[in-house]
């Protein structure tokens, strides 16, 4: 095959993507789920950049773990913010500094200035002289600025305390100008503000917004508006983004980071594409998960000491989410294919309460997922799943069974 035959195989295989930018982490949408407290927040500290311009140097830090929203809602609030300020005449600029990568006192400031175009010529300037240029420009131009300083845990660490202090409480130089600089601090926690000065840690966390981890439901409704904006319709069911909902979730079990919810719907996209399918299956999310999720790649080791039953019951497991399409599926019918099987290899099958404890020791492995169904069931039953790819995990599986089979006939 030639070169070109290669490349046009390619651009014209089939797509359930209409816009894949759509589920990349730079992506801003149009409106954030389950965020709009938080916004509301920011409003509240920020208002009088709108109302009284310029009265005083305003300032909030937004705290969460990874995944949380905090970037993606410092920067949607920071855009609506500026074009309300222009409604009003006013030329508010939002700036955003990530500080994992610009971590001195130097770089932020360059960064800053760089951002805001503005023509200083930055040779031979230390940050002081830097800033009094920037000071110096926006009062000449009538220009206000929100500036997010984000990962700013790592400035700390690197730039230290003056440095931090410098940049913060500039205006106390200066009680009588115009406060044209205003803040947005972003960390995943507060300790690294124990190393400041307790001055400046509390002038930081005056206004504290706190970002909880996400919950199933609240990603499910993040990844439907993501698929909507992403994918062609009819091409990645409700049921698909569940799955990766309840498998992120932190009510779940998982870490409630929509970044890496929102990845697990990209790879899986692309692993649909990839294969030339019109839709996103169950088992294009397990492959996607086996990519975001390492640990499920220990599963391989794990099995090595599992029992014949567990690998038997694994197998019936893994054969009825194959059957049933479904994420979850009952103990109860992950028993009767175990039964099954068992009889297929001509094995007394264990009773109820010894599978159960399979259940749990296979869960504790992180090998299976287990949790009690809610309504829509009659009573309450256990629900298993399986996050690894099933086609790759039934086939080790089967060499581990071959193996014990025919070295441990004698003992089943």
């Amino acid at each position: 095959m030639s070169v070109r035959d290669v490349l046009e195989s390619v651009i014209k295989r089939i797509t359930v993507f209409k816009n894949k930018d759509a589920l990349y982490p730079e992506f801003i949408p149009p409106i954030l789920p389950h965020r709009e407290t938080h916004i509301k927040q920011l409003a509240e500290i920020f208002k009088s950049l709108i109302t009284y311009p310029g009265s005083a140097s305003l300032r909030a830090m937004l705290v969460g773990g990874v995944g949380v929203g905090k970037t993606v809602t410092a920067r949607v609030f920071g855009n609506e913010i500026k074009h309300l300020a222009k409604e009003q005449s006013i030329d508010l600029r939002y700036v955003h500094v990530n500080c994992h990568r610009d971590r001195t006192l130097y770089e932020v400031i360059s960064e800053i200035i760089r951002q805001l175009a503005i023509p200083i010529p930055l040779r031979g300037l230390s940050p002081r002289e830097m800033m009094i240029a920037l000071l110096s420009y926006i009062e000449k131009h009538n220009i206000y600025t929100l500036i997010t300083l984000d990962e700013f845990d790592y400035f700390i660490h690197t730039a230290g305390n003056d440095s931090v202090y410098f940049l913060v409480r500039l205006y106390d130089e200066y009680p009588d100008v115009k406060k044209r600089l205003n803040f947005i601090f972003i960390a995943r926690d507060i300790t690294a503000l124990s190393t400041l000065d307790p001055t400046t840690e509390s002038y930081i966390l005056k206004h504290l917004i706190k970002f909880e981890q996400y919950k199933a439901r609240e990603l499910y409704d993040i990844l439907i508006q993501r698929r909507d904006l992403a994918f062609y319709e009819g091409t990645v069911d409700d049921e698909v983004i569940r799955f990766i909902a309840g498998n992120e979730g932190v009510d779940k079990g998982g870490e409630g980071n929509a970044r890496s919810a929102i990845e697990v719907l990209l790879l899986a996209g692309e692993a649909a594409e990839h294969e030339g399918s019109h839709k996103v299956s169950l088992e294009h999310v397990r492959k996607a998960l086996s990519v975001t999720h390492p640990d499920i790649i220990k599963v391989s080791d794990e099995l090595n000491f599992l029992q014949i039953h567990e690998l038997l019951l694994i197998k019936a497991l893994i054969r009825t989410l194959r059957a049933r399409a479904a994420p979850f599926v009952r103990i109860g019918d992950v028993e009767e294919e175990y039964r099954y099987i068992c009889q297929l290899h001509n094995i007394k099958p264990r009773k109820h309460t010894q599978i159960y404890e399979y259940v749990n020791n296979l869960k504790h492995m992180n090998i299976v997922n287990a949790k009690l169904s809610g309504k829509g069931l009659r009573g309450r039953t256990t629900l298993l799943s399986i996050v690894a790819p099933l086609d790759a995990l039934e086939k080790r599986i089967d060499e581990l069974i071959n193996k014990k089979l025919n070295t441990n006939r004698d003992t089943l």
